[in-house]
């Protein structure tokens, strides 16, 4: 190997090592994604009626994470859709200030 080739070659190996090491510290001090924060939820889900509307919906609410959603059965287009979406300890931080929670 001559001189020329050998400083060419150790160059190379540097920049790529100094690559390699942004891209390990991008990985490492990147934040976090929320859901990959999010404790496992414990669910509990109870049928009802939705009110206002016809037809029945699935009251599911997770309790570790406070969070209730409702979905219904469309029959029309035979599919599961999202009818509403509340942050319960939200809602319980809302009242506590004597506010009432949006809707």
């Amino acid at each position: 190997m001559t001189t020329t080739h050998q400083h060419t070659s150790l160059r190379g190996l540097v920049m790529l090592n100094a690559a390699l090491l942004a891209i390990l510290a991008a990985v490492t001090f990147a934040p976090s994604a929320d859901a990959q924060n999010r404790a496992r939820g414990d669910y509990t889900m109870v049928g009802g009626p939705i009110p206002g509307m016809d037809g029945s919906a699935v009251y599911i609410v997770d309790t570790i994470n406070q969070e209730m959603m409702v979905v219904a059965f469309t029959q029309s287009n035979k599919r599961l859709e999202g009818v509403g979406y509340r942050n319960l300890s939200d809602d319980a931080a809302t009242l506590g200030r004597g506010q009432q929670p949006s809707r």
